[in-house]
């Protein structure tokens, strides 16, 4: 008995060590699970998988970018101006109009060609200018999106700040693009830059003529990210009036396009003073906060311009049927800004390819379920006014993507 006594003291500690030292390896091999799992999260549907051109929706597009991009370059491509009333606006417009459907008519033909001035547009969407975005997100920037949207059989506006050169983007495609003006400089400042757009081979000039001032996007501000467009002097752009423009479309000898009309009376001083384009455009709601969306202010647009010139407009623009609703009301062709940085930042040039392929799938979807052939044949009949769903933002025409901001994850 005493000999058992002993033995009882001398083997409890041995067990308590061993048993001490065997959760910690336990516990050790339980956090490479987690972390395994942490990135299934962070990424659920194994986008990086995919090849750019392999994505199957626009939701994977701007998945993928939002994984991809730094918080601040994010917040720049999707946010707005001050209070970002304007962005939401945009969003709540598009949602507020319904498209209404015919059934039983033969839609196994529908054509989605268009032109603008005088170029044929396999179907009516194209990248708009975005400035020196391109140039933080792609090496190549504007050739890439320009070799996208000639594929995909559309056009490409080419801004002033993008990279390397508008004398680069040009070189990559055999079709004539369209130049996007920022005003950095006096006139002979512009002659320069002007000089060189025509020996490039543009087909048309493009004047932002709603960045007089820079808007406060204050994503961008706190962030401390350096994203202003452009560079020189702004004065001149805030001292930009409709004899400039005149003077450019002179200069150049190209058609002129006024982008950032969202008025009807600025729609007839447009053209008054000889655009052969007006471009309906709030700049992403990233220029005056609490606007009306660019949608809402199309149809006025369109009546004051009445066939005078032809009619572009974009903002908010995510969607097949954004695109549809944009058409009924007068545009001739639609503008995306944001999602062309979403598809070039998930995937380049195949990204944006890719993007406008999927956008063209989601406009002949819309307009065969809705009985419609022929972008001929849309006008304000097809749309009726309906209550807003949820809460419009620069994502909410992604729902995944939604969710993904929402969890915060990437």
């Amino acid at each position: 008995m005493a000999v058992a006594r002993k033995k009882k003291p001398v083997n409890k500690p041995a067990t308590k060590k061993t048993t001490s030292r065997k959760p910690v390896a336990k516990s050790a091999s339980a956090a490479k699970p987690a972390k395994s799992a942490a990135k299934k999260t962070s990424n659920p549907l194994g986008l990086e998988k995919k090849a750019p051109g392999q994505f199957d929706t626009l939701q994977e597009i701007a998945l993928a970018a939002h994984h991809k991009l730094p918080a601040p370059v994010w917040d720049h491509l999707m946010g707005g101006a001050d209070s970002e009333a304007t962005l939401r606006r945009n969003r709540a417009s598009l949602d507020a109009l319904a498209l209404r459907q015919r059934v039983l008519v033969d839609v196994r033909n529908i054509d989605l060609g268009t032109t603008l001035l005088g170029q044929k547009l396999a179907f009516p969407v194209f990248p708009a200018p975005v400035g020196g975005f391109l140039g933080k997100v792609h090496e190549e920037g504007g050739p890439a999106v320009a070799r996208a949207a000639v594929s995909r059989g559309t056009t490409a506006f080419i801004a002033t700040a993008a990279k390397p050169s508008l004398e680069a983007a040009q070189a990559a495609v055999k079709q004539k693009l369209i130049f996007q003006l920022y005003v950095r400089g006096d006139r002979t400042w512009i002659e320069g830059i002007l000089d060189r757009v025509s020996a490039a081979g543009y087909g048309a000039l493009c004047v932002t003529v709603d960045r007089n001032y820079y808007g406060r996007r204050e994503r961008d501000i706190v962030s401390g990210l350096p994203v202003k467009e452009g560079f020189g002097d702004q004065s001149f752009q805030a001292s930009l009036n409709w004899k400039d423009l005149v003077w450019m479309k002179a200069r150049v000898g190209l058609p002129l396009i006024a982008k950032g009309v969202a008025t009807a009376e600025d729609a007839e001083l447009a053209v008054e003073h000889g655009a052969d384009v007006v471009y309906v455009s709030n700049h992403g709601g990233r220029q005056l906060d609490h606007a009306q969306g660019s949608i809402e202010v199309l149809a006025e647009v369109v009546k004051a311009v009445a066939g005078r010139a032809e009619v572009l407009a974009d903002g908010g623009v995510q969607r097949g049927t954004d695109v549809v609703k944009m058409l009924c009301l007068g545009a001739r062709a639609v503008g995306v800004g944001k999602l062309l940085g979403l598809a070039l930042s998930a995937g380049g040039e195949a990204g944006v390819a890719r993007m406008l392929e999927l956008m063209e799938l989601e406009v002949r979807t819309a307009m065969g379920l809705m009985g419609v052939t022929s972008i001929k044949q849309l006008g304000p009949q097809w749309l009726r006014a309906v209550p807003i769903l949820g809460t419009p933002s620069s994502v909410s025409a992604y729902p995944l993507l939604e969710d993904a901001v929402r969890r915060n994850t990437r």
